[in-house]
């Protein structure tokens, strides 16, 4: 049985759920995952950022978890979409707002395409988002396609993106 770390799974949210708000609902979130198999190791900092890529819609609030499961990488995926499911995701209009969100970002380095699942997370290396949380609870992550370290990968970002990402509260 895998049950190895250095799975990363990003969270967010910037629409209540059940009169619970995006803060409320990612810790809610990782307690669902970990009834599912999937506990959690270490987990970021909350953070606050801009809603893409109309500003004007509510703030996203995001964290990145590192997780311990012994589920396979499409089983996990599942299991991701479910928990989404639960709170109320809907798979509308690309970009929407989001009851929840939840990102299969890394998995123990694997590099897979299929019309499932794209590892590593594909726009992973350009959010801010994910980016900034992850280097908290993971300073030596190194991308597994472009081979290029965390803090490579912040130092490329637009500087408006690191600005307006910041730890909630």
């Amino acid at each position: 049985m895998k049950e190895a770390a250095n799975i990363y799974v990003a969270l967010g949210a910037n629409l209540p759920f059940r009169g619970r708000s995006p803060q409320e609902t990612l810790p809610d979130a990782l307690q669902q995952l970990a009834e599912s198999g999937v506990l959690p190791v270490a987990v970021s900092s909350l953070w606050t950022s801009p809603a893409w890529p109309d500003p004007a819609k509510p703030a996203y609030i995001n964290a990145v978890a590192e997780v311990r499961t012994a589920l396979e990488a499409g089983a996990l995926l599942r299991v991701l979409l479910e928990v989404e499911s639960r709170f109320g995701r809907s798979r509308g209009e690309r970009w929407d707002s989001r009851t929840l969100d939840l990102d299969l970002i890394d998995y123990r380095g694997l590099v897979m395409d299929t019309p499932a699942l794209t590892l590593p997370h594909p726009r992973a290396g350009e959010r801010a988002f994910v980016l900034l949380p992850l280097a908290e609870i993971a300073p030596h992550w190194v991308h597994p396609v472009s081979c290029t370290a965390i803090s490579g990968l912040i130092s490329r970002l637009p500087a408006d993106a690191i600005d307006q990402t910041h730890r909630s509260g």
